[in-house]
């Protein structure tokens, strides 16, 4: 009898601990939970546009400072721009520049504007006197005849200024759709068709943006090209890994090193030259240089009158995202702002990383770590952040510390064999949350992926927050998760999931410095319950 009261006050107590622990890991995630989207927000915070325009744009009296560099403000200021986040940048900047500025031209999303009025978002708006036009155009992201009678006006604005003046042009993810200018003889439909062909076969970025540099008049250095003489400063919000200047709205202020002859490898590599166009083919046949020093001067003027700026990153909003992460009691660590890469690496990456930081014992095996910097190169992670962000981790787990927030960024990409709705973000959330979910010894990690622009895909959500309870919720809702990633179905999965509260909503953001990753990793449940 004595032992059979004993063991039942053994499962007793073992009942009591067991639901001791679900309740701290309940509280623990819920608790992540919020601070993951906070440290998300403050990430969205910190590259906001009228933010970034201030922080790199300042002006005392007469002079304005930018970029270390100071220029004379004698009302000779003119002002283009073109991207998602360029309204909020021209209205923060005409209120710097004040009356010094004479004329602008703003090319933006289709409907921007009544899409910012009815999210509260009246700052990123221009006063009712303002000297800047705004002309809306690219609907669904997508170069049209409205962008490109907007890409005429700037054209025309920065090919009207003398020596005199000072053109400062505002640059954001999304500009190269809004500034597209066809070299004549050249349509507009017919450059849309070589892109969209060469994208179709498998070119990449690099490759695509090469070649439509050499199709505008305006990219690849071609504005700063029409505006000389004048002295040319732009201030850019990067939505590029590493920043290259180039390649951030196709580069119309930084001037192009591209031939004809590395045009013609790249559509002869896809098979693409001989079904060119006429038109096509007679703006290759001449020279970029030749072209466009036709238009004005010559392409060396071009480097010496400008000054190109990053004012907004990536890179920025990580560095503000773990300002938020410290002063939410959390130990902060930034993986990389480069991440790429099919998003099943990805999640792989970051499954195997909660595993490295919570697994049994004192020391991570040595199998996993190597399974770790095995995946770098194909998700654009170097080996010596892995190894440093890996070295912060076993510290973390010997001397005792509390949570940890580790920070990576970047714009992985989703192979689409599906018809679904969602977008890298969300599909990147799920993944996780299934590796998470699969752990041995599950860590209580917490996974937030969201696109600072607030708008994941063709969805109203910017991502989603998740964890490794996801399969077990995802099961007793009677939802298949291998048949939503299967069709791409992302949005759909996390909007029945428990009535969409692991959706990211955070609404229009009004700036795009592509997505930020959140992985919250707690410390041992056991040593916080003693």
């Amino acid at each position: 009898m004595a032992q059979i009261l004993a063991l039942s006050r053994s499962l007793h107590l073992q009942h009591k601990l067991r639901v001791g622990l679900a309740s701290f890991r309940a509280r623990s995630m819920s608790s992540l939970n919020t601070r993951a989207r906070a440290v998300f927000s403050a990430a969205v915070e910190g590259v906001q546009p009228d933010m970034v325009v201030r922080r790199g744009l300042e002006r005392h009296g007469d002079k304005l400072h930018v970029g270390g560099q100071s220029f004379t403000l004698t009302n000779n200021l003119y002002l283009v721009g073109f991207g998602k986040a360029v309204l909020g940048m021209a209205a923060e900047a005409e209120r710097i520049v004040g009356d010094h500025l004479i004329k602008g031209v703003v090319s933006v999303p289709h409907g921007i504007q009544n899409t910012l009025r009815s999210h509260g978002k009246e700052k990123m708006l221009l006063e009712n006197n303002s000297r800047i036009t705004v002309m809306e155009g690219a609907k669904h992201n997508l170069p049209d005849t409205d962008a490109q009678k907007s890409a005429e006006c700037i054209r025309d604005l920065a090919s009207s200024l003398t020596e005199k003046d000072l053109l400062l042009v505002l640059i954001s993810g999304g500009g190269s759709a809004l500034l597209p200018a066809p070299a004549p003889p050249m349509s507009l439909q017919e450059k849309q068709d070589v892109t969209r062909k060469l994208a179709a076969a498998g070119a990449t970025i690099q490759e695509l943006n090469t070649v439509r540099r050499a199709l505008s008049l305006l990219k690849g250095g071609g504005l700063a090209q029409c505006a000389s003489p004048a002295k040319v400063v732009a201030l850019i919000l990067s939505d590029v890994i590493g920043d290259p200047l180039d390649l951030i709205a196709s580069g119309p202020t930084v001037r192009s090193e591209s031939s004809p002859e590395e045009v013609w490898a790249i559509l002869d590599n896809y098979k693409l030259s001989e079904s060119l166009p006429s038109s096509v083919k007679e703006v290759l046949s001449n020279s970029m240089p030749s072209r466009r020093s036709r238009m004005k001067n010559g392409p060396q003027e071009v480097k010496d009158n400008v000054l190109n700026v990053v004012i907004g990153s990536n890179t920025i909003a990580l560095e503000c995202a773990s300002r938020k992460a410290s002063e939410l009691g959390l130990r902060p660590v930034i993986l990389s702002p480069g991440v790429c890469g099919d998003v099943r690496s990805v999640a792989r990456l970051y499954g195997l990383l909660s595993s490295f930081a919570c697994c049994p014992g004192k020391e991570p095996p040595p199998e996993l770590a190597a399974a770790i910097l095995k995946l770098g190169p194909e998700v654009g992670i170097e080996s010596w952040d892995l190894c440093r962000t890996m070295n912060v981790l076993v510290g973390e787990r010997k001397e005792g510390w509390g949570a940890t927030c580790l920070l990576a960024g970047g714009e992985p990409t989703v192979k689409l064999i599906g018809k679904g709705r969602g977008g890298r973000n969300q599909e990147l959330a799920m993944r996780v949350g299934l590796e998470l979910s699969d752990e041995e010894v599950k860590s209580g990690a917490v996974f937030l992926s969201g696109g600072t622009d607030g708008q994941d895909g063709p969805t109203e959500a910017a991502g989603a927050v998740t964890d490794g309870e996801l399969k077990e919720e995802a099961a007793s809702q009677g939802l298949d998760t291998d048949g939503f990633l299967a069709n791409n179905d992302s949005f759909t999965f996390f909007s029945r999931l428990s009535e969409g509260r692991r959706l990211l909503n955070p609404g229009l953001t009004g700036t795009n410095v592509m997505d930020v990753h959140v992985m919250l990793l707690p410390p041992s449940p056991q040593k916080d319950l003693q």
